[in-house]
C-alpha cells in the first residue's frame, strides 16, 4: 500500500520533494511502460522521495528501509532496467541536492546515499526475484499438473507453459539429469550470447565459470540425486565471447510421478551491474577514500579470519605506525599537503612490503598498520618495522616543499592461539606510545611486564580522586632534630596512601601521578590542613615543645593564585600559629619563582609562615638569587649527606661532599638561613654534620616517618627526646 505523503513527516523541503518526484514519474514513464495513471505514478514516488529522506537523515542511520522502497517499485510494475538505472543515478547525484535541507545533510552524507542505492537495488532485485520465483512455481506446478488431467487440457496447459516460457524476460532453460540441455528460452540464449540450437547441443558444465565449476557440478549431482529439490546461488557464466556475467540462478528438480529425478528448470537473470555496484559499495566500505590502503574495518576483519584459522604455533604481529609531528605539518601548511603526504607515505608503505604479502592499512590519521601473518621470532617483525622506518624518512617533495618526515612504531608479535584482535592492537597502540615517548623515528617492542606495570600505574591514577573522597590517605611525620642539642624542633608531614588492595602505598609511587593529573592541589590541600590539625594538637598538649610542622608545596600548588587564602584559612580553621608552619618548595620551584608565584611567597611570608627551599643543591643552587626571597631554610639534598661516609672506603670523595656541605652552610649562614639536613642515617654523619655547624638535621638516624601517635609519644618522653 502506498503511503499517504501528507502523514510522512516531511513539511520543510516538501516542493523539492515534489520536484523530484515529478522529474521521477517523468523518467519512467518515459523509459518503459507504467501501469499507472500519470497523478498515481506521481503519488508513489513522492511517498518514496519522502522515505529515501528520512533514511538518510535517520539516527542511528540503517540502509535497510531503503530496501522497502525498491520493493515497492515492483510491487508498483515499474521493473524497466533502464528506469532503476536512472533512479540510482539520479539518487547520487541529484538527490541530496534537491531534496534535502543543507541543514539535514549529515557529515557522512556521501557514505549514506552510497548504502541507501545499494539497499534499493538489492531491495528491487529482491523483489523481482521473489515475483519472478512466484511465477516460476506457478509455471512448474501448471506444467507438471496436466500429466493427469486429460489430453486436451494437457495441450492447454503445454500452450500457456510454452508461452511464458518463451517470452518470458528473464533465461529459462530445461537440463536432464545428466546435465544435457533440453531446451532454453530466447532471454537464456541472449543472456549467454548463444543461439538456442547452439545451447541445446551442451552441457550445463560447459558454461560454469573456471573458478566454480567443480563446486557447481558437485551442487548440481546433489540435486540431481534428489538431495536437494530446489538450489539457489548467485554465480558466474561464461559467455560466448570470453565474457563473464553474474546471475542470480534458481534450479528445482521435477520428479517423476514414482518420486525419481526427471529433469531440471532453471531460471537465471543477469545482476552484472548489480553485482558491480555491490563490490564498489564493499570497496568503498573497506578502503580508505585518501590512499586507497585497506581501512580499519578490513584490518580487523582481515585480522579475526588469520587468528580464528591459524594452526597450532602460528605467529601473528603487528607494526602499529604513526607519524612523528604530523599535526605540526598540518597547522603549516595546509590540510591538502597533509592529505597528500599521507598518500606518499601510503604507498610507501604498501611498497616496501609488497614482496612480502603483509597487509597495509590506514587505521585513520596519521595512523597505519602492518599485518605480520606468520614470522618465526620478533627479529622478522623488527626488520619490517625498520623497513617502514626508513621509507618514510626518505625526504617527501609535496607540492613545491621538501619534507623531512619520521615515524614511531609499536611492534607486537605472539603466538595466534594467545591472543585476541583486540588484545593485540590494544598492546600495539601501547607500544607505540612507548616508542614516541622514547624518542622520534624510533620502534619499541611490546614487553608485558612493562605493560604490567603500566597498567597498575593507571590503575593508580584512576583511583586516586576515590581514595581521596573515601579518606585512604594518611600522614606520617619524621623528626627535624637540633644537631647541637639533640631536641626535635620540628617534624616533616610525609603523605601516605593506605591502598585497600595494596596495602601501604609510598608517595614515589601517587605524588608523581596526582601532579600529572592535577589532583595534587586537592591532596596537596588536604595534607596542609590535617598537618595542621596535629599541629595544633601537639601546641596545645606541649606548649613547651613549639614543634613546627614542615609541610611540602608542590610547583603547580605554589602557582595556584588560590594558594595564600589556602594556608590562611588552614591556619585559621585549625588556630595554629602560623610560625609553627613551615612550607618546603623545591629549588627549581622557588628559582623559577616570578610573577603571582613570587608573590604569592612574600604574601605567605607575611602571614608569619616559614619557607624552606627543599633538596638544595640538585637544582639552580643560586644562593645570590635566594638572598633576594622570603626564604628562612635550606634543606640540603640527600646525596651531600650520603657522601660523608662512615666507611672511609672513599677518602677524598668524602672530603670533597664534606667541603662542599661546609661550604653550602657557611654561606647559607651569610644570608641568615636555617639549615637542615637530609638523609642522615648514621651517628658518624650527624657528628660531622654538627661539627660543621650545621643547624639541624633529618633522616633514619633521627627517626622513620611514622603516625601522628608515635610522635606524640615522643613528646611525652621529652622534648629532647
Amino acid at each position: 500500500m502506498v503511503a499517504d505523503p501528507d502523514s510522512a513527516g516531511v513539511d520543510a523541503g516538501r516542493a523539492e520533494a515534489q520536484g523530484y518526484a515529478a522529474d521521477w514519474a517523468r523518467a519512467v514513464r518515459r523509459l518503459g511502460f507504467v501501469p499507472l495513471s500519470v497523478a498515481e505514478t506521481e503519488r508513489l514516488l513522492l511517498a518514496q522521495t519522502i522515505r529515501l529522506a528520512q533514511v538518510v537523515r535517520a539516527e542511528p542511520f540503517s540502509a535497510h528501509p531503503a530496501e522497502e522502497v525498491g520493493r515497492a517499485l515492483v510491487q508498483a510494475h515499474l521493473t524497466e532496467p533502464q528506469a532503476l538505472a536512472w533512479t540510482l543515478h539520479a539518487l547520487g547525484a541529484d538527490f541530496p541536492r534537491r531534496v534535502l535541507a543543507a541543514a539535514d545533510r549529515p557529515a557522512d552524507l556521501a557514505d549514506r546515499i552510497a548504502a541507501v542505492q545499494g539497499g534499493l537495488a538489492a531491495g528491487f532485485a529482491r523483489a523481482l526475484r521473489d515475483r519472478t520465483f512466484s511465477q516460476q512455481e506457478r509455471i512448474t506446478r501448471s506444467a507438471w499438473k496436466a500429466r493427469d488431467e486429460v489430453e486436451q487440457a494437457l495441450r492447454d496447459s503445454e500452450a500457456r507453459f510454452r508461452a511464458i516460457f518463451t517470452g518470458a524476460a528473464i533465461g529459462i532453460g530445461i537440463a536432464g539429469v545428466d546435465g544435457r540441455i533440453i531446451d532454453v528460452n530466447q532471454a537464456f540464449a541472449d543472456m549467454l550470447g548463444y543461439s538456442i540450437e547452439e545451447l541445446r547441443e551442451a552441457n550445463v558444465a560447459a558454461l560454469f565459470h573456471a573458478d566454480d565449476a567443480a563446486g557447481m557440478w558437485e551442487l548440481y549431482q546433489a540435486l540431481i540425486e534428489g538431495e536437494h529439490d530446489a538450489v539457489r546461488v548467485e554465480k558466474r557464466y561464461h559467455r560466448k565471447d570470453g565474457t563473464m556475467v553474474w546471475t542470480d540462478l534458481a534450479v528445482s528438480l521435477i520428479r517423476h510421478g514414482d518420486g525419481r529425478p526427471r529433469f531440471t528448470v532453471a531460471m537465471i537473470k543477469d545482476i552484472t551491474q548489480r553485482y558491480a555496484l555491490q563490490q564498489r559499495l564493499r570497496f568503498q566500505a573497506l578502503h580508505d577514500p585518501l590512499t586507497g590502503l585497506p581501512n580499519r574495518t578490513l584490518f580487523f576483519e582481515t585480522l579475526g579470519q588469520v587468528l580464528d584459522t591459524a594452526a597450532a604455533g602460528h605467529r601473528v604481529g603487528v607494526c602499529f605506525l604513526d607519524l612523528d609531528g604530523f599535526k605540526a605539518i598540518n597547522d603549516s601548511l595546509g590540510h591538502d599537503l597533509g592529505d597528500q603526504l599521507l598518500v606518499k607515505i601510503g604507498q610507501r608503505l604498501a611498497a616496501c612490503v609488497a614482496g612480502h604479502g603483509h597487509l597495509v592499512a590506514r587505521m585513520g590519521g596519521d595512523e597505519f598498520v602492518i599485518l605480520l601473518d606468520g614470522g618465526d621470532d620478533i627479529d622478522d617483525a623488527v626488520a619490517v618495522a625498520e623497513a617502514a622506518l626508513a621509507a618514510v624518512a626518505a625526504p617527501v617533495h609535496v607540492g613545491e616543499h621538501q619534507l623531512a618526515v619520521s615515524a614511531s612504531v609499536g611492534i607486537v608479535q605472539c603466538s595466534a592461539e594467545e591472543t585476541t584482535a583486540s588484545e593485540l592492537m590494544k598492546a600495539a597502540d601501547t607500544t607505540l606510545y612507548w616508542a614516541k615517548g622514547a624518542g622520534r623515528g624510533r620502534w619499541a617492542v611490546y614487553d608485558p611486564e612493562r605493560s604490567a606495570r603500566d597498567i597498575a600505574r593507571s590503575a593508580l591514577v584512576a583511583g586516586l580522586p576515590a581514595a581521596l573522597d573515601r579518606g585512604e590517605f594518611v600522614l606520617h611525620y619524621q623528626p627535624i632534630v637540633s644537631l647541637l642539642e639533640g631536641r626535635m624542633l620540628a617534624v616533616e608531614a610525609l603523605v601516605r596512601w593506605e591502598h585497600p588492595e595494596l596495602g601501604l602505598i609510598g608517595p614515589d609511587r601517587f605524588i608523581g601521578l596526582a601532579e600529572e593529573t592535577g589532583l595534587i592541589v586537592r591532596l596537596g590541600e588536604w595534607v596542609l590542613r590535617r598537618a595542621c590539625h596535629d599541629a595544633e594538637q601537639w601546641r596545645r598538649e606541649f606548649p613547651d615543645a613549639r614543634l613546627v610542622v614542615s609541610v611540602n608545596l608542590a610547583a603547580r600548588q605554589a602557582d595556584d593564585p588560590a594558594i595564600v587564602d589556602t594556608v590562611a584559612d588552614a591556619l585559621h580553621t585549625t588556630g595554629l600559629p602560623a610560625d609553627l608552619l613551615q612550607l618546603e618548595l623545591t629549588e627549581s620551584a622557588v628559582m623559577g619563582s616570578a610573577g603571582e608565584p613570587l608573590r604569592s611567597l612574600y604574601r605567605l611570608a607575611a602571614l608569619g609562615v616559614r619557607l624552606a627551599v627543599d633538596d638544595f643543591g640538585t637544582g639552580y643552587s643560586n644562593l645570590a638569587y635566594l638572598r633576594r626571597l622570603p626564604i628562612h631554610s635550606l634543606k640540603l639534598a640527600g646525596p651531600f649527606v650520603e657522601g660523608i661516609r662512615a666507611d672511609g672506603t672513599d677518602v677524598a670523595a668524602d672530603h670533597r661532599d664534606e667541603r662542599i656541605v661546609d661550604a653550602l652552610v657557611r654561606l647559607a649562614h651569610a644570608l641568615e638561613l636555617w639549615v637542615t639536613a637530609e638523609a642522615v642515617e648514621t651517628g658518624v654523619q650527624a657528628e660531622r654534620l654538627r661539627a660543621l655547624r650545621c643547624d639541624t638535621g633529618q633522616g633514619r638516624y633521627f627517626g622513620a616517618p611514622a603516625p601522628a601517635e608515635a610522635i606524640t609519644a615522643r613528646l611525652r618522653g621529652g622534648v629532647a627526646a
